[in-house]
Protein backbone atom coordinates (compact mmCIF):
# COMPACT_ATOMS: atom_id res chain seq x y z
CA UNK A 1 0.00 0.00 0.00
CA UNK A 2 2.98 2.29 0.16
CA UNK A 3 2.48 3.19 -4.22
CA UNK A 4 -0.83 4.00 -3.38
CA UNK A 5 0.18 6.75 -1.00
CA UNK A 6 2.90 8.18 -3.51
CA UNK A 7 0.66 7.48 -6.83
CA UNK A 8 -2.60 9.58 -5.74
CA UNK A 9 -3.36 12.84 -6.02
CA UNK A 10 -6.69 13.12 -6.37
CA UNK A 11 -9.40 11.88 -5.07
CA UNK A 12 -13.18 11.17 -5.82
CA UNK A 13 -15.19 10.68 -2.49
CA UNK A 14 -18.47 9.26 -3.87
CA UNK A 15 -21.24 10.20 -0.88
CA UNK A 16 -19.15 13.11 0.44
CA UNK A 17 -22.00 15.21 2.91
CA UNK A 18 -21.71 18.53 2.96
CA UNK A 19 -22.42 18.15 6.62
CA UNK A 20 -19.21 19.16 8.92
CA UNK A 21 -20.66 16.31 11.11
CA UNK A 22 -20.32 13.61 9.05
CA UNK A 23 -17.52 10.99 8.63
CA UNK A 24 -17.65 11.62 4.90
CA UNK A 25 -16.94 15.45 5.25
CA UNK A 26 -14.32 14.90 8.41
CA UNK A 27 -12.35 12.23 6.16
CA UNK A 28 -12.09 14.56 3.04
CA UNK A 29 -11.61 17.79 4.77
CA UNK A 30 -8.51 15.85 6.67
CA UNK A 31 -7.27 14.27 3.34
CA UNK A 32 -7.37 17.86 1.69
CA UNK A 33 -5.63 19.28 4.18
CA UNK A 34 -2.73 16.98 3.95
CA UNK A 35 -2.83 17.94 0.44
CA UNK A 36 -4.98 15.98 -1.21
CA UNK A 37 -7.00 16.88 -4.12
CA UNK A 38 -10.94 15.99 -3.12
CA UNK A 39 -13.46 15.85 -5.85
CA UNK A 40 -16.69 15.32 -4.52
CA UNK A 41 -19.46 13.00 -5.81
CA UNK A 42 -22.94 13.94 -4.47
CA UNK A 43 -25.82 14.88 -6.66
CA UNK A 44 -27.58 16.84 -4.00
CA UNK A 45 -24.66 19.58 -3.68
CA UNK A 46 -23.17 21.83 -5.91
CA UNK A 47 -19.96 22.94 -4.49
CA UNK A 48 -18.31 20.67 -0.97
CA UNK A 49 -15.07 21.86 0.78
CA UNK A 50 -14.58 24.72 -2.32
CA UNK A 51 -14.38 22.01 -4.55
CA UNK A 52 -17.82 21.66 -7.39
CA UNK A 53 -19.29 18.56 -6.68
CA UNK A 54 -20.61 15.96 -9.60
CA UNK A 55 -23.35 13.62 -9.71
CA UNK A 56 -21.56 10.59 -10.67
CA UNK A 57 -17.57 9.54 -11.34
CA UNK A 58 -18.10 9.56 -15.23
CA UNK A 59 -19.42 13.56 -15.18
CA UNK A 60 -15.42 14.28 -13.55
CA UNK A 61 -13.46 15.51 -16.50
CA UNK A 62 -10.50 15.10 -15.20
CA UNK A 63 -8.38 12.17 -14.35
CA UNK A 64 -9.39 10.68 -10.32
CA UNK A 65 -6.46 8.45 -8.87
CA UNK A 66 -8.59 7.55 -5.73
CA UNK A 67 -12.53 6.65 -5.60
CA UNK A 68 -12.87 6.70 -1.90
CA UNK A 69 -16.55 4.93 -1.23
CA UNK A 70 -19.08 6.47 1.37
CA UNK A 71 -22.04 4.66 0.25
CA UNK A 72 -23.99 1.63 1.52
CA UNK A 73 -22.46 -1.68 0.92
CA UNK A 74 -24.88 -3.02 -1.65
CA UNK A 75 -24.40 0.45 -3.67
CA UNK A 76 -20.44 -0.31 -4.70
CA UNK A 77 -20.95 -2.65 -7.10
CA UNK A 78 -21.81 0.51 -9.85
CA UNK A 79 -19.55 2.55 -8.48
CA UNK A 80 -16.77 0.02 -8.90
CA UNK A 81 -17.46 -0.15 -12.70
CA UNK A 82 -17.06 3.38 -12.87
CA UNK A 83 -14.07 3.59 -11.23
CA UNK A 84 -12.68 1.00 -14.03
CA UNK A 85 -14.20 3.15 -16.50
CA UNK A 86 -12.60 6.38 -15.48
CA UNK A 87 -9.14 4.84 -15.56
CA UNK A 88 -8.82 5.45 -11.26
CA UNK A 89 -5.76 3.40 -9.55
CA UNK A 90 -7.77 1.89 -6.51
CA UNK A 91 -11.03 2.39 -4.98
CA UNK A 92 -11.11 2.67 -0.87
CA UNK A 93 -14.36 1.19 1.03
CA UNK A 94 -14.16 3.11 3.87
CA UNK A 95 -14.84 1.53 7.50
CA UNK A 96 -18.37 -0.24 7.75
CA UNK A 97 -18.66 -0.49 3.47
CA UNK A 98 -17.92 -3.71 2.66
CA UNK A 99 -19.13 -5.30 -0.90
CA UNK A 100 -17.12 -8.52 -1.77
CA UNK A 101 -18.06 -8.09 -5.42
CA UNK A 102 -16.87 -4.61 -5.84
CA UNK A 103 -13.56 -5.54 -3.93
CA UNK A 104 -12.97 -8.20 -6.28
CA UNK A 105 -14.16 -6.28 -9.86
CA UNK A 106 -12.20 -3.48 -9.05
CA UNK A 107 -8.74 -6.28 -8.17
CA UNK A 108 -9.55 -7.96 -11.58
CA UNK A 109 -9.58 -4.77 -13.45
CA UNK A 110 -5.96 -3.76 -12.18
CA UNK A 111 -7.44 -1.63 -9.33
CA UNK A 112 -5.87 -1.52 -6.17
CA UNK A 113 -8.77 -2.20 -3.97
CA UNK A 114 -9.34 -1.36 0.13
CA UNK A 115 -12.67 -2.48 1.99
CA UNK A 116 -14.00 -1.49 5.94
CA UNK A 117 -11.05 0.40 6.61
CA UNK A 118 -10.62 4.09 7.22
CA UNK A 119 -8.49 6.46 4.92
CA UNK A 120 -8.25 9.32 7.74
CA UNK A 121 -6.81 6.44 10.05
CA UNK A 122 -4.54 4.47 7.04
CA UNK A 123 -3.05 7.56 6.06
CA UNK A 124 -2.23 8.94 9.53
CA UNK A 125 -0.41 5.47 10.18
CA UNK A 126 2.26 6.12 7.12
Amino acid sequence: MTNLWQETKTIAVVGLSEKPSRPSYQVAQYMQSVGYRIIPVNPLCSEILGERCYPDLLSIPEPIDMVNVFRKSEDCLPIAQDAVKIGAKSLWMQQGVINQEAYDHAQFEGLEAVMDKCLMIEHMRQ
